[in-house]
């Protein structure tokens, strides 16, 4: 499911948020030191404990990210020295989007393309194998973003070198996102509150984003990667229920991750950006990725739609602005073609339902009325989820024979409606699969309203959930972070 140059080095596997050792070590002592220094203090102690953290698996990698924002910092300066002057501003802003792209260019995508050459051209130059830098795609992009935004007159420029750090290095989010603007957190570097309240709800925050993570994501993995190394034994339903599974991985996964980096903003003072709304609800894919890691969408839309002219400039540029937005937004996840392929299938859609679906069927709905209509939601739903899923094995399989292979199972070529294996995966993981469906729709807020005075019931259900928690981590070796590949 990855190449090479994604694949961490397995200490860092004792850093990761789900981890025995973060969260009872370091987590602790950061948080300890933190609420005991001085507000003027804080930032150091924030940028200190951040380059410890990203260090642990690839040390030489501190100083990637500290060049990498000295150059930034110095250019949004050098921006605003020559205010009014767009010619020369530009000439600074370039050199921060070329060393950005730069960096994802050779660390990321460089064997990539080294790799196909060779294969189009029966060439045999040398791979880099260079080790992925962990969390590049996400902190390249808040930097660029502090350059653009900078450029644009939307933020002043920041003239502390901690803050700023502080910025580009924050531990919670920097590895696997939420992508955090510095516009949503330049008041806060200077100036924020931190209380009891906001500690507690942090604390809350984080413990639900662990429990998703490690009581469903890492359970319902398992029957991904079995569907997916058994592919040629899968009937028809065993090849749904696979992706299923990983759909419900993914998502846990990875909102369980943006829960923890948003619970331990909180902690500290910060709010950081939330980056998923349930999305699997969808009535369309336009509202998928309103749902779905939203500040990547987000910064897709105010870096490069609107700047290619969105849909101001006719509907032919408007096709192509959202192909060449959704083409990068795949090929942002990996460096693998199948991502491409992935975010061009998303394209696609999104063209389809903008121009020719959504036009119908507001004519439609229009018609509809009391039972029909709600029939009517139910079939948008279903359709949306199972294109989602469609786009799912695009995703998680890089190679195009395994994704064909997989697809043939899933349509009923060559494969059975349901067999053996199916019924012995529906009995093992199908009690994890339903927890998981309900968990994905807003059911559980809804069931928080009508429980909202019985604080002690609640605090003790997260106590025991805690308790779970850490004896699931304790026994479980199997605790992937999908998200830190990217």
């Amino acid at each position: 499911m990855c190449k090479p140059n994604c694949i961490k080095k397995e200490v860092y596997k004792d850093m990761v948020f789900s981890s025995i050792p973060f969260i009872f070590y370091f987590l602790p002592v950061f948080l300890i030191i933190y609420f005991a220094v001085p507000f003027k203090f804080k930032n150091v102690v924030i940028l200190i404990f951040s380059l410890i953290f990203y260090g642990w698996g690839e040390p030489i990698y501190i100083s990637l990210l500290v060049i990498s924002s000295v150059i930034d910092y110095i250019n949004g300066i050098m921006m605003e020295k020559y205010k009014g002057k767009r010619s020369k501003q530009k000439v600074f802003l370039t050199i921060s989007v070329v060393m950005n792209l730069g960096l994802l260019g050779v660390f990321k995508y460089a064997d990539l393309f080294i790799g196909s050459f060779n294969s189009v051209t029966g060439s045999n130059l040398a791979l880099t194998n260079l080790a992925l830098p962990i969390g590049i795609s996400f902190f390249t992009f808040q930097t660029m973003s502090y350059s653009i935004d900078v450029f644009l007159g939307n933020v002043e420029t920041e003239h502390n070198f901690i803050n700023y750090m502080t910025y580009v290095s924050m531990f919670p989010q920097l590895v696997a996102g939420p992508i955090v603007r510095y516009a949503d957190v330049a008041k806060e570097l200077k100036k924020r509150t931190i209380n009891r309240e906001g500690v507690v709800n942090g604390f809350i925050r984080f413990s639900m984003g662990l429990f998703k993570k490690v009581l469903i994501a890492n359970q319902i993995g398992e029957l991904w990667d079995t569907s997916l190394l058994k592919v040629d034994g899968l009937s028809v339903c065993g090849a749904w229920i696979g992706i299923l599974g990983f759909a419900l991985q993914i998502y846990f996964d990875f909102s369980g991750y943006s829960d923890m980096a948003i619970g331990m903003g909180g902690m500290m003072g910060f709010k950081y950006p939330e980056n998923f709304n349930y999305p699997y609800i969808s009535k369309s894919i336009t509202e998928f990725w309103r749902r779905w890691h939203m500040s990547l969408s987000e910064w897709f839309k105010l870096y490069v739609y609107i700047p290619l002219g969105g849909n101001k400039k006719g509907k032919k540029r408007q096709i192509i602005n959202l192909i060449i937005v959704w083409t990068l937004t795949g090929f942002w996840h990996g460096a693998s073609w199948n991502f491409m392929l992935w975010g061009f299938y998303f394209a696609l859609l999104l063209v389809f339902e903008k121009f020719l679906i959504m036009p119908a069927t507001d004519k439609l709905k229009k018609s509809l009325k009391g039972v029909t209509l709600n029939i009517y939601k139910v079939i948008e739903h279903i359709c949306t989820f199972v294109l989602i899923l469609v786009s799912w094995v695009m995703f998680a399989v890089t190679d195009f024979s395994e994704m064909v292979k997989y697809f043939k199972h899933m349509l009923g070529i060559n494969a059975e409606f349901t067999n053996s294996y199916f019924f012995y995966n529906l009995t093992n993981y199908g009690l994890i699969l339903m927890v998981g469906i309900v968990l994905s729709t807003p059911i559980y807020p809804l069931l928080k309203k009508h429980v909202k005075g019985l604080r002690i019931l609640k605090g003790l259900i997260l106590v025991v959930l805690f308790i779970v928690t850490m004896s699931f981590l304790v026994r479980n070796t199997y605790n992937p972070f999908l998200y830190f590949r990217f």
